[in-house]
């Protein structure tokens, strides 16, 4: 397998300085021989070295550096004065570009040019300089470098002032993008484009679809309830949380909370005004039942908060076991199943209220939410666009698109089929090359992985194409990533990165 990091180890800057030797004294003679066969290149210190490795071998290398001067400026004076000006707002120099003799193949070429256009781009370079050998003048022609400058060098070794700008790989970096292979929990890749629609919602075809839907989401659920709006998660919840509002006002309510989304309810809560007290369980850690049914013995709750699926940490909290206290307590029970909805069959039956999306693990488009109610509200002083009873009232109060609705009822054809074959994939997690870094339970939705090297690993694994959910703060600053099971494509993408990591491990 080819694959590319950005060069970190001292054994991989010998090995750079081995391949420098090979390539710029014995082959290409621009030094003198020494004894030790390594040429260290006299910017070593300012370099960024993305190198190509075969399995556990480098065979490839290519040196980025924007401190100036470029090794160019010394050739042919500030590179500047041959470029326009919309170019030289944040320049690199790329030189060193070497490949193994045996390994001088299209894959390997292909590896390199990916990997310096995902590179190049993400640090906000304007564009990059080369001095590229006329030998190698066509392959850096298709990568879309162009001549800027006449030739530099000597007749036996020829180079050419050549530049790749952001415009120039614009192409390049498309397909590149289109060749992503992504693991986040959110949204999820089309297998087809969406149909553009111009149905109208008070349309007889409409409503025919939007009960199909309806009860399909019912069945689903296992509840009586279903109203579809056109917004995020955090949408629903807001609606959900402005019923809890219209119905017990001042009253207490307890929210439970193990990570960042039951946080973020916790804050929706307040915004709302609502007179709720907070259990925290620490990040990732169950819920103590036993702590969750003194505080009921001891106070008066009319309602209880929490997040089904903690997609944050990969934990799934004990829905049966809430219910069980709910009923003993005479509580209101009300849960974010944004992300265990479609992941993992229960039922919403005891649920007061519940929330869900169409753009997680349905695995459909994004912009559907859903708000299930075991009986109609009947009475809400939200706003309009959240005021729940109002959407009963009306049945269809503000456009939906249509093109969505069809696409959620396609997505719900795949139940209960769906089940078992996210539950077969989470399994494949846990016993794949990342098992040693699982941290959590991981659901049939998402796992959680942990390292202390944990940036460079998402490094190397974006730089060749695989984007691990890692972005966010919570993550970030917990070392952690993550891999979602929902992409139509997983398998064989998880595959291939399994493939990856079981290198990128013995060079960590």
């Amino acid at each position: 397998m080819y694959w590319s990091k950005i060069a970190t180890t001292e054994a991989e800057f010998d090995a750079i300085a081995a391949l420098n030797y090979e390539t710029f004294v014995e082959e290409i003679p621009q030094h003198e021989p020494n004894s030790a066969r390594r040429l260290i290149d006299k910017f070593h210190e300012e370099n960024v070295y993305l190198i190509v490795y075969k399995n556990t071998e480098i065979v490839g290398m290519v040196a980025f550096r924007d401190a100036r001067p470029f090794s160019l400026d010394q050739k042919i004076g500030d590179v500047e004065k041959h470029l326009d000006k919309e170019l030289c707002h944040y320049l690199c120099e790329l030189r060193l570009l070497a490949v193994k003799k045996a390994h001088r193949n299209g894959r390997v070429f292909t590896k390199l040019a990916t990997s310096i256009y995902r590179y190049s781009y993400d640090k906000g370079y304007s564009a990059c300089v080369i001095s590229g050998t006329v030998r190698e003048e066509k392959l850096y022609t298709q990568m879309g470098f162009r001549q800027f400058a006449p030739p530099v060098g000597t007749e036996e070794a020829l180079y050419l002032p050549m530049v790749l700008t952001r415009e120039a790989s614009r192409g390049f970096r498309e397909r590149l993008r289109e060749q992503n292979n992504i693991f986040y929990p959110g949204p999820v890749a089309l297998e087809k484009q969406l149909e553009h629609s111009t149905l109208s919602h008070r349309s007889e075809k409409f409503q025919q679809d939007l009960k199909q839907m309806k009860a399909q989401l019912l069945n689903l659920a296992q509840t009586n309830v279903v109203i579809p709006l056109v917004g995020t998660g955090t949408l629903a919840n807001d609606a959900m949380l402005g019923q809890l509002k219209s119905e017990f006002n001042e009253e207490r309510g307890l929210i439970l909370v193990n990570g960042e989304f039951g946080n973020r309810l916790a804050k929706q809560a307040k915004q709302w005004g609502l007179q709720i007290e907070m259990m925290e369980f620490g990040w990732g850690q169950p819920f103590e039942l036993e702590q969750i049914e003194q505080k009921l013995q001891l106070q008066t709750y009319r309602y209880m908060l929490f997040v089904h699926g903690e997609t944050s940490n990969s934990t799934i909290n004990p829905l049966e076991r809430l219910i069980v206290l709910g009923k003993r307590y005479n509580i209101k029970l009300c849960a974010d199943c944004i992300s265990s909805f479609g992941a993992t069959s229960f039922s919403m039956a005891n649920l007061h209220y519940a929330t869900a999306v169409s753009g997680k693990a349905l695995g459909t488009v994004a912009g559907l939410s859903f708000v299930f109610c075991k009986e109609a509200p009947t009475n809400s002083n939200a706003p309009m666009y959240l005021n729940l009873p109002y959407y009963i009232e009306k049945e269809i109060p503000f456009t939906l698109p249509h093109n969505f609705v069809m696409a959620v009822n396609e997505a719900l054809n795949a139940y209960p089929k769906r089940f078992a074959l996210l539950q077969k994939r989470i399994e494949d997690v846990r016993n794949s090359e990342f098992a040693s870094l699982l941290v959590g339970e991981a659901y049939p939705m998402i796992a959680t992985i942990q390292h202390l090297k944990m940036a460079e690993i998402i490094a190397i694994c974006g730089l060749n194409g695989y984007l691990l959910h890692s972005a966010s703060d919570y993550l970030k600053h917990r070392q952690l990533a993550q891999i979602s099971t929902i992409q139509p494509n997983f398998e064989k993408d998880f595959k291939k990165i399994s493939e990856l990591f079981h290198y990128v491990k013995e060079t960590l």
